[in-house]
């Protein structure tokens, strides 16, 4: 089978179609207003930009009904401080930043990040939440660049069925390393790792894993016992990428969520939940009835996470590793939806404005109705790669999915 992709906004706009049906049955016809644009406010002072920044984070923030910061708080603590800010210079500057950050702190969107562009500085309150203020937060993980030049391929894979490869794809504007690795593991479970979700731009040197993948998936072999798809260190990327893995092995479309969004000015302005479907591959899909495992970490986010609780979703699916790092809400440009990413200043600063707030469009729940927004998915089974167990030669999430599957 060879490759066909189709353009990722297609895709993104097939997973909120039913969305926006929704949206549109409850407005019974009434147009949905429309949020303001926080790049509407002026900004040719700090105070201004403050109450840029209050304002568009009030309107557009998708997760006010689950987030326990207290904006009108914030409101009252910095209003005062920012006035005392009269003046752009280095020190100021400086000043402002630290107190966007620390308004910001303890938010539970983990995608979010604000870019400053005088100084190209930014914050992001999930790194600074987990790396700094976790105690229990790891940092020896070898996954997955240490792991997969040596260990996986090598130890993992029979040699006759390993297919790998890198390519250079574009992520949010970056040349970025694109890494795909599949085949078989002790002849009897089907293995596949790629390093974001950017399918679409596979090239030269990644297709063939793919289509050796996707090839045994819609010809399964009897001698296969299970499959395992490894997001670990997945940062997230296409959503047209869901379909396109997940789809193949599924003949019914499978809800595993619902999302939704803001649809008024108000914090509390929100959409009736829609269903988040998976749906079987356009191209053609299998009926696969072995165990289907995700595995996935401490860096899986965005896409890797949807991924996995849709995987766990599946009557044969199941995770395995440690929970993710807890940023579920899709994101889209603010063009598209009544809230999300905004810019303030872009009528002092130029189009690239003073701030870039980079936050997720829509909030998502999974089918159980918990928000791991900022949580983290939880595995079904434990299983956490070490330093030690990599330096001997064995990657123990793997070992895990493996005896889980011949368990089976």
């Amino acid at each position: 089978m060879k490759l066909i992709f189709r353009n990722k906004f297609i895709y993104f706009f097939a997973f909120i179609s039913i969305f926006l049906a929704v949206v549109a049955t409850s407005s019974c016809r009434k147009e949905i207003p429309v949020v303001n644009n926080a790049q509407d406010y002026p900004g040719g002072s700090y105070p201004d930009l403050f109450e840029a920044f209050w304002n568009g984070m009030n309107s557009n923030y998708v997760f006010w009904g689950v987030d326990s910061t207290n904006w009108d708080k914030m409101y009252t603590t910095y209003k005062p401080l920012f006035a005392k800010l009269t003046t752009f210079d280095s020190a100021s500057e400086s000043t402002a930043e630290n107190y966007f950050a620390a308004m910001t702190a303890g938010l539970i969107d983990s995608h979010y990040n604000l870019t400053f562009e005088l100084t190209g500085n930014s914050f992001s309150p999930a790194t600074y939440r987990r790396e700094l203020m976790n105690p229990n937060y790891f940092t020896d993980s070898t996954f997955p660049s240490a792991v997969l030049d040596s260990l996986i391929p090598y130890k993992y894979i029979d040699a006759s069925s390993l297919v790998m490869g890198t390519d250079t794809v574009t992520m949010e504007g970056s040349a970025t390393p694109f890494t795909a690795v599949s085949g078989t593991i002790n002849n009897s479970i089907l293995y596949l790792y790629f390093s974001s979700f950017a399918l679409s731009q596979a090239g030269t040197n990644t297709s063939p894993v793919f289509n050796y993948f996707f090839n045994m998936v819609q010809n399964l072999p009897a001698y296969i016992r299970g499959i395992v798809i490894d997001l670990r260190g997945n940062g997230g990327g296409e959503v047209a990428d869901l379909d396109f893995v997940v789809g193949q092995m599924i003949k019914t479309p499978v809800t595993f969520g619902y999302t939704r969004a803001k649809n008024g000015t108000g914090r509390l302005d929100y959409t009736p939940w829609a269903p988040a479907i998976v749906k079987p591959w356009y191209g053609g899909s299998a009926n696969i009835k072995v165990p289907i495992v995700a595995l996935a970490d401490h860096l899986s986010a965005s896409m890797a996470e949807l991924t996995t609780m849709a995987i766990k979703t599946l009557p044969n699916g199941k995770f395995i590793g440690t929970r993710t790092w807890g940023a579920n809400g899709p994101l889209a440009p603010q063009v598209y939806f009544n809230g999300g990413q905004f810019t303030i200043g872009t009528s002092t600063f130029g189009s690239s404005g003073y701030l870039f707030t980079y936050t997720s469009s829509t909030m998502f729940k999974y089918l159980n109705g918990s928000v791991y927004e900022g949580v983290g998915v939880p595995p079904d089974i434990y299983a956490r790669e070490t330093t030690a167990a990599y330096k001997s030669g064995e990657d123990l999430v793997v070992d895990a999915a493996i005896n889980y599957i011949n368990s089976q």
